[in-house]
């Protein structure tokens, strides 16, 4: 693999880690709160869509559609059920153990129904792609897709969050939620908007992640919902442009380690990396330090 073909393919995986990490930094940034569970949304808009262009024997459009509708109430009914009754009382452990809990439940919810075994995924961008440089380098039409979906998505985030109102009203639950109550924000449906977003956004990554990476099975969600972690927390969690970067920066760097390192150490070089932003910028490339006023 030529350098400038490891370039593109991180590109592409780091725009999976972004659209999965963006979920991650809009749910912290506006509930103070991390969905651990979130890798396991992806597994479930997959099976959603398997289901539907599968087994079923529908359009993977459809299927798609119908993986964002439901992974979207999925997260509202996650955020209602499991976290609500969490958030003012409860502490980090307990919500760390409620998200492991909701991890748990999901992926032996699909382990009774669709079996441990793999399953192959049929891709729903069917084109090809396209050859530059006189057929030298070659970019799938999955990963040109997912590249420019993630930009997409990207700018879809930033002109939601500062035109509209739910947008502004997320700014200001992010701020200060007892202030945003007494200026007669409706906080808790905001957060629910939050985590049906990110959930939505789960689903259109799962698409593209079994799409480039055709195998899905219970535990597809797991490993990318992490790395995908520490790219919120590479660019700054809390950060929408951040999350953007962090992933993209994630991506490249793991396909550039199996390439040029070793394939078996490549997870252990990403991991490595959030050892060191926590110690040297915790904040992330571009997080804030937030003050506690005593």
């Amino acid at each position: 693999m030529s350098f400038l073909t490891a370039l593109v393919s991180g590109l592409s995986l780091g725009s999976i880690y972004a659209i999965i990490a963006l979920g991650y930094t809009m749910v912290y940034g506006i509930a103070k709160m991390l969905n651990f569970a979130h890798g396991d949304f992806i597994m479930v808009g997959c099976y959603i869509i398997f289901t539907v262009a599968s087994t079923w024997g529908s359009s993977p459009v459809l299927g798609v559609i119908a993986a964002i509708v439901l992974c979207t109430l999925l997260g509202v009914a996650t955020e209602r059920v499991a976290y609500r009754p969490l958030r003012h009382a409860a502490s980090p452990l307990a919500v760390l153990i409620t998200a492991i809990g909701v991890s748990y439940l999901l992926e032996n919810l699909a382990l009774l129904i669709f079996g441990a075994d793999a399953k192959a995924f049929t891709s729903v961008i069917p084109w090809n792609g396209i050859s530059l440089f006189g057929g030298q380098l070659h970019i799938q039409g999955v990963t040109i897709v997912t590249i420019a979906v993630s930009v997409v998505v990207l700018v879809a985030l930033q002109l939601f969050i500062h035109r509209t109102r739910s947008g502004q009203a997320m700014l200001a639950a992010s701020q200060d939620q007892g202030a945003a109550t007494l200026m007669g924000i409706d906080v808790n449906r905001t957060i629910s908007l939050t985590f049906a977003i990110g959930s939505g956004l789960a689903a259109v990554a799962g698409a593209l992640l079994c799409s480039a990476y055709p195998s899905l099975s219970p535990y597809t969600g797991a490993m990318p919902g992490i790395k995908a972690f520490v790219a919120a927390v590479l660019g700054g969690i809390g950060s929408i442009p951040g999350a953007m970067i962090g992933g993209l920066v994630l991506g490249i760097i793991e396909i550039l380690a199996k390439t040029y390192i070793s394939s078996q150490l490549s997870d252990a070089i990403v991991f490595g990396i959030l050892i060191v932003v926590l110690l040297f910028k915790p904040t992330g490339l571009l997080g804030k330090v937030v003050q506690e006023k005593v």
